[in-house]
């Protein structure tokens, strides 16, 4: 069992299972006003080098509600890579405190917090990867049907999270479609990595540069900002490009019955219509909400004893 939560691959779909099956429980449990203190006297770091609004709050009151702390670490504080080598600070935090969280720009930083620190490391996000993004998607998708009797179709650029989703997919056997121009398609390595757990599990994952195909009786259609933190200065050229997987009511005619998924924040009118993302058939606020209780078993299944999970 791995110590990290770097990337949903990891992890076999029955682990996965089992955190989806105690974060459906959390929710139940938070929904009743109940907050089991399972990680009493313990001490998450959350490391920052991006802006945040959900993974800042939902990991902080996530570990209040479990009985737990929170410290926030800033880059211009720490200094990793500038005052101090990864290797220094994985070590010293390893003495101080019983997890990490970090979200970051290069995804080789967590990957080197991981190697060096004797305390789980968990992946906010990188440029490469969300994995709790993609945990709290598949509690949203499970609230509504059984995940692998879904078939997901994601539309826009080829980021981390579409990289999480075909991970996941890959993994539990679920059904993916993918739908970005050629220019801005997940990268090779996520698919090769992809291939063999598709092979395991029976799942079906699929690429086109055409959204309409991809998205044709589709149960979810997922979209995503189509400029990411980093890529300002390609904003402009981006819109061009990704016009035409803009998700809007003339995209979704042919899945009638398809819920909209955003993982936020959302532009909206550019990779979304505010019709569909305010509308009855977005789940983009389940989502948000699911974030709390899919990390919230996350954190227990690293930081808790093995076996007390």
């Amino acid at each position: 069992m791995p110590k990290d939560f770097l990337s949903v691959a990891d992890w076999s779909a029955d682990e996965l299972l089992q955190m989806l099956a105690r974060a459906q429980e959390l929710r139940r449990l938070h929904r009743a006003g109940e907050r089991p203190q399972t990680l009493q006297g313990r001490t998450l770091a959350m490391y920052f080098e991006k802006p945040s609004l959900r993974t800042h709050v939902t990991f902080e009151a996530g570990m209040a509600q479990l009985g737990g702390h929170a410290i926030l670490l800033r880059p211009d504080q720490v200094g990793i890579g500038t005052r101090e080598s990864p290797l220094d600070v994985a070590r010293n935090l390893s003495r101080w405190v019983d997890g990490v969280m970090a979200r970051t720009f290069s995804h080789d930083l967590v990957v080197q917090l991981a190697e060096h620190a004797t305390i789980p490391i968990i992946n906010g996000l990188t440029d490469l990867l969300h994995p709790c993004q993609a945990m709290a998607d598949l509690q949203t998708i499970a609230n509504v049907m059984e995940p692998r009797e879904a078939t997901l179709c994601y539309v826009g650029d080829g980021n981390n999270v579409a990289n999480s989703l075909i991970l996941l997919a890959a993994v539990l056997g679920m059904r993916l479609r993918v739908a970005t121009p050629e220019s801005h398609r997940p990268p090779a390595w996520v698919m090769e990595k992809a291939e063999p757990l598709a092979g395991e599990s029976g799942a079906e994952i699929f690429w086109s540069e055409d959204p309409g195909e991809a998205v044709a009786g589709s149960d979810f259609v997922y979209t995503d900002t189509w400029t990411s933190m980093g890529q300002e200065d390609e904003a402009e050229a981006r819109r061009k490009i990704f016009a035409p997987y803009q998700v809007n009511r003339d995209l979704l005619a042919s899945a009638p019955q398809a819920k909209v998924m955003h993982c936020l924040p959302a532009h909206r009118e550019e990779e979304i219509t505010s019709e569909l993302l305010d509308g009855e058939r977005s789940l983009v606020y389940e989502q948000a909400e699911n974030r709390l209780h899919a990390q919230k078993a996350i954190l227990e299944w690293v930081m808790l004893p093995k076996g007390a999970q």
